[in-house]
């Protein structure tokens, strides 16, 4: 809403209505999970960050991108289906072989925050 920066009520509130309206068949859960009840589909916590200028958007664009790639999902950010990648390739923005065979390294905040 405008004028309101409670992004982490904003948050609950997305993750909450989703959570109860969605089918979690293929998700896996755990004691703790089911105690508190959870459901497996979010990470535990959220880390609030807000832009900075436009270098910092590029760099957690690029992290976001490379995500799957990092955490060996796939060989390269064009394999990814689900990418916003693909969306940035048609624009000219990125190569389509952009982080394909190589390692790429972040600022130490980003992604971490």
């Amino acid at each position: 809403p405008q004028n309101d920066s409670d992004f982490p009520s904003r948050l609950r509130q997305i993750k909450s209505y989703f959570s109860r309206n969605c089918l979690t068949i293929g998700y896996e859960s755990n004691a703790s999970r089911i105690r508190k009840k959870e459901k497996a589909i979010w990470q535990r916590r959220y880390w609030e960050h807000t832009i900075r200028d436009e270098e910092d958007f590029i760099q957690h664009i690029n992290y976001i991108h490379y995500n799957p790639v990092k955490h060996h999902l796939v060989e390269s950010p064009q394999d990814w289906k689900f990418s916003s990648f693909h969306g940035y390739v048609k624009m000219g923005i990125y190569d389509q072989n952009w982080g394909a065979g190589q390692e790429l390294i972040f600022e130490n905040e980003v992604g971490h925050e």
